[in-house]
């Protein structure tokens, strides 16, 4: 079975790892998860926004990188928002 690596900063892993777990399930079985279902559908399984708030400051760094790279996609794309439908 190929193994496939990636980085993450040490929050993520540690929240999702905590998730993960009252879930029932491994970090390689989430990742698992989301690599069949985005196979299936055919793209991200999940609609990807920015949330109106921030619940604490390792969210807001996060979503600070997410806000930014939709921002750098919107200009690129001519002004046009992200619309996962359309992929």
């Amino acid at each position: 079975m190929p193994t496939i690596q990636f980085r993450t900063d040490d929050q993520t892993k540690i929240a999702s790892t905590a998730l993960f777990a009252q879930l029932g399930i491994t970090m390689s079985e989430a990742i698992n998860l989301f690599l069949r279902q985005s196979v299936m559908r055919g793209g991200i399984p999940f609609s990807i926004t920015i949330p109106e708030r921030y619940e604490t400051s390792a969210d807001l760094l996060v979503n600070e990188a997410l806000l930014d790279a939709l921002k750098r996609y919107k200009s690129i794309n001519g002004g046009e928002d992200f619309d996962i439908a359309k992929i």
